[in-house]
């Protein structure tokens, strides 16, 4: 996918579960680069499968992606394999590291495999937060309490989500984990001194050594480097994430819907601020408003640096998918058995 071709910086959502006029308007879009599904737009995986296709028929290179973690972040329930959340795997890890970090990888490609199957690109996964015990937002997303812990067991589910053809977004960078608050409803505020943010951001260094596709941001306060948010901010984003850590992959914003990006302001100031901080796609979640505000300050002209980027992630999803194998179902049923005994053996124990 060259350059000119890349689609823009939004990632926006649908209706329902087929596309209305007004969303095929606003796909077709030039500011719009990709979709975020939620629950409401899923019945069944034929339905689903309809609803992606009708999607590519409106824009082929768009990029389409839902948050699916596992536990109670999975936004595809009925025929779909149910996954555990992402603390079974750190609590396994503490008994056993191998047969974790093969369970991180199987479930991985279960989740890939069957998002695949029914036109999904990604699932925005996995959580690289530490898990302090003080968050209710992050809780048992979060992979385990150690920083060693949560490197090899995330590392591990980006292979396993690149074997099925789809690949990994770390977050939220620098880390969620130690706040309180929710940042869908508010702007958390970590004080701590910057030494003790580089334990939290460490997982995030140890996959960005590895490769990792993409990383969405935190709508977190860090007084010590910023006092915006970090994912509105250009010192995080273009100083410590890109600069210090060498990260060159797609950065996704946290949703601009959020309570935790109001701090900046309007729809029109977080869109702004989000493009000038370095994000390189934007979600604007359910608010239809806020996506047309966004589209119109794209649209007008905002420094957009994030394009080259995106070219670049779709590329190398078209490269994981000619590897892989386009229906596990059919192509490796024995593989595809196993994991959804491993992912139930995991339920249970959650």
């Amino acid at each position: 996918m060259s350059a000119a071709a890349a689609p823009g910086p939004l990632l926006i959502d649908v209706e329902g579960k087929s596309l209305t006029d007004d969303d095929c308007r606003l796909l077709a879009d030039p500011a719009v680069g990709g979709a975020i599904l939620f629950t409401r737009n899923y019945t069944d995986r034929r339905q689903l499968g309809a609803l992606t296709a009708a999607m590519r028929a409106v824009r082929p290179n768009l990029l389409i992606v839902a948050d699916y973690e596992g536990g109670r972040v999975q936004r595809f329930r009925d025929g779909f394999t149910p996954i555990p959340p992402m603390r079974a795997l750190g609590r396994a890890y503490l008994e056993d590291p191998e047969a974790a970090r093969a369970a991180a990888r199987e479930l991985a490609w279960l989740a890939a495999s069957e998002l695949r199957s029914a036109g999904v690109d990604m699932p925005l996964a996995p959580v690289a937060d530490l898990d302090y015990g003080v968050s209710d937002v992050i809780g048992s997303r979060a992979l385990a309490e150690t920083a060693d812990a949560v490197a090899d067991l995330a590392a591990i589910y980006a292979r396993g989500l690149a074997e099925a053809g789809s690949a990994a977004t770390a977050k939220h960078f620098p880390g969620h984990g130690y706040v309180a608050a929710d940042s869908h409803a508010e702007l958390p505020v970590d004080d701590r001194p910057r030494g003790e943010l580089e334990r939290d951001w460490a997982p995030f260094a140890a996959l960005i050594d590895q490769g990792i596709a993409s990383v969405m941001m935190a709508h977190v306060r860090f007084t010590a480097v910023d006092e915006r948010p970090a994912s509105l901010s250009s010192r995080w984003i273009d100083g410590i994430l890109r600069g210090e850590l060498g990260f060159d992959g797609c950065v996704f914003c946290d949703d601009l819907s959020m309570g935790g990006a109001a701090a900046l302001g309007d729809y029109a100031q977080r869109t702004r601020g989000a493009l000038a901080a370095g994000c390189d796609y934007l979600p604007v979640c359910n608010d239809r408003e806020a996506a047309l505000v966004a589209r119109r300050i794209v649209a007008d002209g905002a420094p957009d640096a994030g394009r080259e980027r995106r070219a670049a992630l779709g590329d190398r999803l078209d490269r994981s998918r000619r590897h892989a194998e386009p229906d596990p179902a059919e192509s490796d049923p024995g593989r595809l058995r196993a994991a959804r005994e491993i992912a139930a053996q995991l339920m249970s124990a959650a």
